[in-house]
């Protein structure tokens, strides 16, 4: 869908160089002297590449229209992981490395929203946060204050994380799926 450079805001994705591109910022200028042109950063979804582009106000760019849906996590290797439509019973494969690191964080039946541009995933958004066991936790170093010192742990899916100095191995706690940091307790 062509739309006039003017309508770009930040959220959209176009295609652009034959990519797909998140606009991240887009900011109307009107210099003292010329036309009028659309300053837009750019992020590449296939990549971490970020561009900043000019467009005329004239201009008009392709926009693309991407579709978010729930699926849910079945299994996955080292190079694919699977998910499934839970209103079809479709599965859909997407590559591990479009999740990065945040893969270490999948769960049998975990609901993640996967979006779709004509039905290849280019991103898979997971929940907030997750429970975890940690299962290795170094004992506490008497002297230490609670509020100003974290130890070093280690989760059930292998990832090390800082934790409170209170906590021992077999307790379960929240973990930041987006950085992967300490949240609380699991209280349940």
């Amino acid at each position: 869908m062509k739309i006039s450079a003017n309508e770009l805001r930040g959220g959209n994705v176009m295609e652009f160089r034959g990519k797909l591109w998140a606009v991240v910022k887009a900011q109307h200028i009107t210099p003292g002297k010329g036309g009028a042109f659309m300053q837009v950063e750019l992020r590449d979804l296939s990549g971490s590449t970020k561009l900043n582009e000019r467009f005329r106000s004239a201009e008009s760019v392709e926009r693309v229209r991407i579709d978010e849906q729930e699926f849910q996590y079945l299994f996955g290797d080292d190079t694919t992981l699977t998910f499934m439509d839970e209103e079809t019973f479709e599965q859909l494969a997407v590559p591990r490395d479009l999740l990065g690191d945040e893969a270490s964080f999948l769960q049998d039946g975990m609901k993640v929203t996967i979006s779709l541009y004509e039905g290849t995933a280019i991103s898979v958004t997971l929940p907030q946060s997750v429970v975890l066991t940690l299962t290795e936790a170094d004992p506490v170093v008497k002297g230490q204050t609670a509020s100003s010192s974290y130890k070093p742990g280690k989760l059930e899916n292998g990832l090390r994380i800082l934790v409170p100095p209170h906590l021992e191995a077999g307790v379960k706690i929240v973990v930041n799926t987006a950085d992967g940091s300490y949240m609380e307790r699991y209280k349940g």
